[in-house]
């Protein structure tokens, strides 16, 4: 089916009970759909004026979105579920009804930890104090990827490593000041790190939990009660930004569109490797393509799925110290994971352009 806002019939969708939204987002390469949405013309189609807000970390987000100063935001996967559950610092009913993207991260180290990277067990046990690695929020994706990368390295990430909170845009700065050992962030500031030769991925997220669900669209529940049909319509034009971002010959744009100050302030040589999936995981090696790096649009990207809302729940829950009960677990699933809302979107895109 296609997807350029040329065959959007917006009339024949019910009317939006507002036109005028502010979205939140973070200097990331995957706040792309949102910075295409708008700059593309994708929520002009749906009749929708969106003013877009860069914000300094996933709590400030969180916050504005429950406080009601967003009316939507590109937010981490768990942060619907964790939120709904009451245990991120607010309790708040959220939801999703898009995945936005998959992948995207990695595990950066220090050099001297890179160095090491195939006998991290050896280089921290050689250690007088446990290293300190930084995630860009305690629920979310990053942490679950940090947590299973350090099992597999044979350590216990609750003992043999101190986790930290910084936001995406600070990882780098950290890792060079010495304040943090390593991190696992989204793009571009793995491949800043890179480039700026202060350390060297070591992991991707995509081999870690290959097809991870990444960012979503979140909105509070009682948003979503107030303006289901504005929630359809921005619903539709960032599927439709999705598929423009996934197109291999628009990486390059988007990059573009990413980089002007307005939006990541960013150099586009710093945007483009990841987006463009030609990864270099340290400044002494060539870079390697790595094809599936992101994921912003497909038949199994953009469908948020309770078992996966499940999977991320029992995963952060560990951080509790104690489980979520599987009843409890089921039930936030699939409220805050929403496939019908999805189901909803994709059927009103085939009305629209049959």
């Amino acid at each position: 089916m296609a997807y350029s806002p040329r065959c959007t019939a917006s009339k024949l969708l019910p009317a939006a009970e507002k036109n005028r939204l502010d979205l939140g987002y973070l200097r990331l390469s995957d706040a792309a759909p949102l910075i295409v949405a708008r700059e593309q013309g994708f929520c002009e189609a749906y009749g929708l004026h969106i003013n877009l807000h860069r914000e300094v970390s996933w709590a400030n987000v969180r916050d504005k979105l429950v406080s009601g100063d967003l009316d939507a935001a590109q937010m981490l996967a768990p942060l619907p579920a964790m939120t709904s559950l009451g245990v991120s610092g607010v309790r708040a009913a959220l939801l999703a009804g898009l995945v936005l993207s998959r992948n995207g991260n990695a595990i950066t180290l220090a050099e001297p930890l890179w160095r090491m990277r195939h006998r991290l067990r050896e280089a921290l046990a050689a250690r007088s104090y446990a290293p300190t690695f930084a995630t860009v929020h305690a629920f979310s994706t990053h942490t679950v990827l940090l947590r299973r990368w350090l099992r597999g390295m044979g350590l216990n990430p609750d003992v043999d490593v101190r986790t930290i909170v910084v936001p995406p845009s600070q990882v780098v700065d950290s890792l060079a000041a010495g304040v943090i050992d390593g991190f696992c962030a989204g793009e571009p500031w793995n491949s800043i790190a890179v480039r700026s030769r202060v350390g060297g991925i070591a992991a991707l997220g995509r081999d870690i939990w290959p097809g991870a669900p990444e960012k979503v669209l979140s909105v509070s529940a009682a948003w979503h009660q107030r303006y289901p049909h504005t929630h359809q319509r921005l619903r539709l034009a960032l599927l439709a930004a999705c598929r423009w971002v996934q197109r291999a010959e628009n990486r390059a744009a988007a990059a573009a569109l990413l980089a002007q100050p307005s939006y990541l302030d960013l150099p586009r040589q710093d945007l483009l490797p990841a987006l463009s999936g030609n990864i270099q995981t340290h400044w002494s090696t060539a870079a390697a393509a790595v094809p599936d790096f992101y994921l912003f649009h497909g038949a199994t990207v953009n469908a948020p799925r309770a078992a996966e809302s499940a999977q991320l729940i029992n995963e952060c829950a560990q951080l509790l110290g104690k489980p979520v009960q599987a009843a409890a677990v089921r039930q936030l699933a699939a409220g805050t994971s929403r496939a019908d809302l999805f189901e909803e979107t994709v059927s009103g895109r085939r009305a629209l352009c049959r």
